[in-house]
């Protein structure tokens, strides 16, 4: 069986918001992908979700979202200039790296949030958009992207290494995209129903779709939403049931001690 990744983006609470239970969560992940301040998160909250995860030796990335705190990085963004797109992604990158290395754990990658992760992963000019931003921060990052997408097309032409995502909690359409929030049934919240999906990527290799095909994948890491209601609970039983089928559970990209 192979070994496996649990990612979950998080440090998503602002001020006195408290999003997530996040302690929680760095007991079960071995990744955290961490807000950076444009759709959740704040310096506080950055430093507190690192010096977190380094305590439990979790791998830390960045998280960087379209400048969209009201709509929590959700709400599909357009007109903006590429250049000042990929300014935002830099400047939300460089922040968090800053961070981490302030506070002596090393960041291992990048992981696009919301609409902005979305959205690349059709557009073949927003993909490169990120990709951009990314390498010219700084290149040894590993870029956490979507199979099928133009976001691991892009990066793959860049020369940067990159991390196959799958979803726990997301469901799938027929071209390997996650189904839109808007339709019903595009957030997983029964546990059997995440557990059983999660074998079918890590285990048997392919990506249930909503039309019922079956869709090949080698999936590095899965992902659960921080924010989704009964999150932890989901982590826990899929760590569980990975466990059972033999998967060892480690980051993609572990952080020197």
């Amino acid at each position: 069986m192979p070994t496996i990744d649990l990612n979950c983006d998080m440090g998503e609470s602002f001020g006195a918001y408290t999003i997530g239970d996040d302690k929680a969560m760095l007991e079960l992940i071995t990744t955290a992908n961490i807000a950076c301040g444009f759709h959740a998160g704040d310096p506080v909250v950055m430093r507190e979700t690192i010096l977190a995860a380094k305590a439990k030796h979790v791998a830390i990335g960045a998280h960087p979202s379209f400048m969209d705190l009201y709509g929590f990085g959700r709400r599909r963004i357009s007109g903006e200039r590429p250049e000042d797109i990929e300014a935002q992604i830099v400047y939300q990158i460089a922040a968090l790296q800053g961070m981490a290395h302030a506070l002596s754990w090393p960041m291992t990658h990048v992981k696009t949030h919301g609409s902005l992760g979305n959205m690349a992963a059709v557009d073949p000019e927003l993909a490169a958009v990120c990709v951009r931003a990314i390498h010219s921060v700084d290149p040894s990052l590993i870029f956490i992207a979507l199979p099928f997408s133009e976001t691991m097309k892009a990066a793959e032409k860049a020369g940067l290494r990159v991390a196959c995502e799958v979803y726990a909690d997301r469901s799938y359409d027929d071209a390997g995209m996650l189904t839109s929030r808007q339709q019903e049934g595009a957030v997983i919240h029964d546990l059997n129903q995440s557990v059983d999906q999660v074998l079918s990527m890590v285990r048997d290799g392919f990506i249930p779709t909503t039309g019922g095909l079956k869709l090949p994948v080698e999936a590095a890491t899965v992902c659960v939403h921080g924010d989704t209601p009964g999150a932890v609970d989901m982590a826990r039983a899929l760590r569980a049931a990975l466990t059972r089928e033999g998967c060892t559970i480690a980051p993609f990209a572990c952080p020197a001690r």
